[in-house]
């Protein structure tokens, strides 16, 4: 007769230096969370240029540079030192300890145009962390959240993030690497920016190539509203922006953009394929996505991690919120991206060059 087994037979033996390292990244995944709605709260009473400007400086110091509460701005440069966001220079008594920023930490958290300013990065993640409860109910009932449906935070806080990687490459590396664009733009044609938002890229672009003829598009019409406050304010008479749906793209286009924007879709094909219908012989797309990769275990990574985790906060759910629901979200790979393409019309669909957040790709007829 066999002997019945008990729970203690059959249970796993535990690794203990494989535990310990799942919960030392637990433990920093925490601090992360705990710091990100931290430093956005600095970003918006100007604490980090604060400090830049006044520093090394003491919580007290600090605080009466802004009017704000001593307490709480000691407990607030704590944990940005202990995060590395912020130098503890000296002091071991809290109340006396003096910090500043480095020309690093300066550059990330207070120069709007730096290539490495990532406090939108701040505002955009904490804006898309308020729907936790209905992106609970999401994945019983499979049901999408609107783009529109989120905190203004994170439209404006997406363009604070992606506009200094625009103003970096966009017309120095991405257009250049697309045969022949560079020049036609230069001599004027007519182009638009697809899902267009606030409007940086377009705004870059028409400064850019005064010749050509530049329209914005956008469903979300407050976006829309603030991307012709900005237009107006930097002078700019070839650009238009329009409230409309990437699928109701009309007219004749010689260039068409999508800039980190198809994958929210719940049509990317469809608004591929009008983009296809609205270009001229010989005209160009050109998609901007975020980086993303062909497998599973090349996107086990650092960069991975972040986007994936965007993607169910705010990609895949906007990918879902209307029919066909495609809900592409943001990590579909070059392959599945350049197959949508095709799928759409397109007869060349290639990567032409990437950055290390981003792959832009040339469409062609």
């Amino acid at each position: 007769m066999s002997t019945p087994t008990t729970p203690t037979d059959t249970a796993p033996v535990l690794d203990e230096q494989a535990l310990d390292d799942l919960l030392g990244r637990v433990m920093t995944d925490l601090g992360g969370a705990l710091v990100v709605p931290l430093a956005l709260i600095g970003d918006r009473l100007g604490l980090f240029t604060r400090l830049r400007d006044v520093g090394p400086a003491t919580p007290e110091e600090l605080a009466a540079a802004g009017g704000l509460a001593e307490r709480y701005v000691r407990e607030w440069l704590r944990a940005m030192a202990a995060a590395g966001y912020v130098e503890h220079v000296s002091g071991d008594d809290p109340a006396a300890a003096r910090y500043r920023l480095t020309p690093e930490q300066a550059a990330a958290f207070t120069d709007p145009d730096s290539p490495a300013a990532v406090t939108g990065g701040f505002q955009s993640m904490a804006a898309a962390l308020r729907v936790l409860d209905r992106l609970t109910d999401a994945f019983r009932t499979g049901a999408g959240i609107g783009w529109h449906e989120h905190h203004p935070d994170l439209f404006e806080g997406t363009e604070r993030f992606f506009r200094p990687a625009y103003t970096a490459s966009l017309t120095s590396e991405w257009i250049p690497a697309l045969d022949g664009l560079e020049e036609r733009l230069r001599a004027g044609v007519r182009a638009v920016d697809v899902g267009c938002g606030f409007g940086a890229s377009t705004i870059i672009m028409a400064r850019a190539y005064p010749a050509s003829t530049w329209s914005g598009v956008d469903s979300h019409a407050p976006s829309i509203e603030a991307a012709r406050e900005r237009a107006a304010a930097a002078g700019l008479g070839n650009v238009t922006f329009e409230v409309g749906a990437a699928g109701g793209l009309s007219g004749a286009h010689d260039f068409v953009a999508f800039f980190d924007c198809l994958h929210d879709m719940p049509d990317p094909v469809g608004a591929l394929r009008a983009a296809r219908s609205a270009l001229t012989d010989g005209g160009t797309v050109m998609l901007v996505e975020p980086m993303s990769w062909d497998t599973v275990a090349e996107g086990l990574n650092p960069l991975g991690k972040v986007f994936a985790a965007a993607s169910l906060y705010v990609c895949l759910p906007s990918g879902l919120s209307g029919p066909p629901q495609a809900g592409l979200g943001n990590q579909a790979g070059p392959a599945r991206t350049c197959a949508l393409a095709r799928e759409a019309g397109f007869g060349t669909a290639r990567v032409a060059t990437a950055t290390p957040f981003n792959l832009i790709y040339e469409l062609r007829p």
